[in-house]
């Protein structure tokens, strides 16, 4: 599994998103930070945090807690 989370630099919701994943043990995931790519800023900029499960194209989007994070993982991500 390949996950990427996208999220912005001195982001509250991202610090948090951050937290959450940590908790439920999700495994080592890529940071992108969207700030300075304006293709990411139109699909994600309203929208980070967002997980991205590269092999299935599935999204995890904010807000979730560490429970919906297991949840979303156990079903494929």
């Amino acid at each position: 599994m390949q996950l990427i989370l996208y999220q912005r630099d001195d982001c509250h919701l991202c610090d948090l998103a951050l937290l959450e994943l940590a908790q439920a043990a999700v495994p080592d995931f890529e940071s992108v930070f969207i700030d300075d790519d304006a293709d990411l800023e139109k699909c994600y900029g309203a929208r980070v945090p967002v997980l991205l499960d590269l092999a299935t194209m599935r999204e995890l989007a904010w807000p979730f807690d560490a429970d919906a994070a297991r949840r979303w993982l156990a079903t494929g991500g």
